[in-house]
């Protein structure tokens, strides 16, 4: 899993890192409110661990500002707070599940692990994206647009597929390369812009409606 761990506790977030990392984990962390804000919106997360109290934008703010900007990456709350309203607070505010301090390892790694678990299951009985009249069906790896089938190489699809699950939301170069392809890729090549110009002649060049868009400095978007 990739996953961003969000706690201001030096000691706590040292052993957090270390249990998920030798857990074969690809992880992540962020000392405060503000930072986590900016990894979880210019990156792809599985799970993000999230600690209440911060000095900042605390947890709870965090959660709401997300789940409002329709990002609905898993989210579990640490709180050292565990009373039922707290914790209805947090869940109310859109975090997944909650773990009170302290708690034991074991049980926070099975509680990720849960809600990975949990959210793959749901993209997969979510197997076809439609945005505008474009198509696109994950397991049956089919494209259509204006129900014309359109036929894609195997990379060219997981690039389309990548820029579907994020449709509306601008990705960079790096994000696509990291989640497209391997994440050693060489990061100055151009294959990205390549493959996106591969697209556009596929899914738009013979469309009146643009679907794939140019975000100057940014990367690109998919949306109507």
């Amino acid at each position: 899993m990739k996953l961003l761990i969000v706690e201001d506790e030096p000691n706590l977030l040292s052993i957090l890192r270390k249990g998920f990392a030798e857990n074969n984990n690809d992880v992540s962390v962020a000392l405060d409110g503000k930072t986590a804000l900016e990894m979880i919106q210019n990156y792809t997360f599985d799970v993000v661990v999230l600690d209440v109290m911060l000095p900042d934008i605390n947890g709870i703010e965090i959660c709401r500002r997300l789940r409002a900007a329709k990002n609905f990456v898993p989210i579990l709350l640490l709180t050292a707070l565990g009373t039922s309203e707290n914790i209805v607070t947090g869940l109310n505010a859109g975090a997944d599940d909650y773990l009170v301090k302290p708690f034991k390892f074991g049980e926070l790694d099975a509680r990720v692990n849960a809600l990975n678990r949990r959210a793959n299951q749901e993209t997969e009985k979510v197997d076809t994206i439609i945005i505008g009249d474009l198509e696109i069906n994950s397991n049956a790896k089919t494209v259509k647009r204006e129900g014309e089938s359109i036929i894609l190489t195997a990379k060219e699809f997981k690039l389309l597929y990548y820029l579907a699950k994020n449709t509306g939301r601008i990705v960079s170069r790096d994000q696509i390369l990291d989640n497209v392809w391997d994440i050693n890729f060489d990061m100055n090549t151009n294959v990205v812009d390549v493959y996106i110009n591969y697209l556009r002649k596929k899914i738009d060049k013979p469309f009146t409606t643009k679907l794939i868009h140019t975000m100057k400095g940014l990367g690109y978007v998919i949306q109507p």
